[in-house]
């Protein structure tokens, strides 16, 4: 069991993390794992980004928030974060700070004092409190950043602004009319009016106002004949199709057009390839023997690109046999576009899987799995020996294997080499 953190710590992570620093760095700077802090994200209630480091979406967490406005009569002094008899109004960073800091008083302050002192209803600390407090170690903590981080991700984004304003909408009218694009009037206007955001807008709300708002009313205060280049009145709706393959090297060599003796595994000398890959450009290239599970490995020299993948992998066969060295199934990375080059070079055919379909090159991707058992997943193989690297494919190679009947690898892709031998 791993040491009990305090929630000083944790609540330290999510203010870092607010502030725009990430999971790796706010691991490093709490001494505890960055998957560690992504955990406590995910269970504070934030979403957490996609990349090679981590974060959390920024907020404007200092952004003033407009308060209603107390309705007329009403009376009662303001308070130092409220002003009682005041309309329903959000609670602000100040406010949420208030409460966390009343909660940790030796005598905590209840929820109908907090709220006479924030001039709220007593329900709205209450579901404030419910809402945004988060589980440490079975205790239910606040944190003011925290509530107010998540207050602001929860709320809808506004919708855009129609082109409603007369001035805004005048200057858009006359750029049109110079038959600037809608993206050449946002832009002008940004750089005409820097200060005024008032009369700045997207190119998106400009198209709606010619395509859609008032069925294109905006094109009849125009004096040009076309609203844009196009000349078109109405948006084309995006194609039902399939996108055209982007991937011209994949022709000819679909799995379907591979040799109906590839599936079912009777016939040796058909191959499953990819790439094991890692930070600075690092990879190995890793091909397994369908019918034995032979494998075998060979490290990228800090490039990916496909020459050297090719190249690195006519190293790899070079030593077989061309009796087992057929075919070898690859997924769409561009990594193999060069691979006619490779099939002249070697004699062996590349056919490729479908898109999204792992399975039709199963026994490459669970010999994948077995190599990160030992390189884990942010493992330079720039810093891997290829004698450490031939040690890995041994160790794989010499596994009892329970769909061979526990025979090894080695074993059995020698047989078939001796067999070769013989009859040749």
């Amino acid at each position: 069991m791993g040491k009990k953190i305090g929630w000083e710590t944790r609540a330290a992570a999510y203010r870092a993390l607010i502030r725009g620093v990430s999971t790796v760095r706010v691991g490093s700077s709490l001494d505890v794992h960055r998957m560690t802090v992504g955990r406590w994200a995910t269970l504070g209630g934030m979403k957490l980004l996609d990349g090679p480091y981590g974060g959390v979406p920024p907020m404007p967490m200092l952004r003033a928030v407009r308060e209603a406005v107390p309705p007329p009569g009403a009376s009662g002094p303001a308070g130092v974060l409220g002003a009682q008899g005041r309309s329903y109004r959000r609670l602000t960073l100040a406010d949420r700070s208030f409460i966390q800091a009343a909660r940790a008083l030796p005598e905590p302050m209840g929820v109908r004092a907090l709220a006479r002192e924030l001039g709220v209803h007593p329900s709205t600390v209450s579901r404030e409190v419910r809402a945004h407090q988060v589980q440490h170690w079975g205790l239910a903590e606040y944190d003011a950043e925290l509530a107010h981080y998540r207050a602001l991700a929860s709320r809808p984004r506004r919708r855009q602004a129609k082109l409603t304003d007369p001035r805004l909408r005048r200057e858009v009218v006359s750029r049109l009319n110079l038959k600037y694009s809608p993206e050449q009037v946002a832009g002008e206007l940004k750089l005409a009016f820097p200060d005024r955001a008032e009369l700045h807008v997207s190119h998106e709300t400009i198209y709606q106002a010619l395509y859609v708002q008032g069925r294109g009313a905006l094109r009849h205060e125009l004096t040009v004949a076309k609203a844009l280049r196009s000349g078109r009145t109405e948006r084309i709706p995006a194609s039902k199709l399939p996108k055209r393959s982007s991937r011209p090297w994949l022709d000819g060599a679909r799995l379907s057009e591979r040799p109906a003796e590839v599936a079912d595994r009777a016939v040796p000398g058909h191959w499953e390839g990819d790439l094991v890959v890692g930070p600075g450009n690092s990879g190995i290239v890793t091909l397994v023997e369908r019918r034995t599970r032979y494998a075998l490995l060979g490290r990228l020299p800090g490039v990916r690109d496909s020459k050297t993948v090719t190249d690195v992998l006519a190293a790899m066969i070079a030593g077989l046999p061309a009796e087992l060295a057929k075919t070898i199934t690859w997924d769409q990375g561009t990594e193999m576009a060069a691979h006619a080059a490779f099939t002249i070079a070697t004699g062996c055919p590349v056919f490729f899987c479908d898109p999204h379909s792992p399975w039709q090159r199963g026994t490459n991707e669970n010999t994948n799995g077995l190599i990160r058992d030992f390189y884990p997943k942010g493992t330079d193989f720039n810093k891997i020996t290829d004698a450490e690297l031939a040690d890995v494919q041994t160790l794989l190679n010499i596994r009892p294997r329970q769909t061979l009947h526990w025979r090894k690898p080695y074993d059995k892709l020698n047989e078939l080499i001796t067999g070769v031998a013989l009859t040749t």
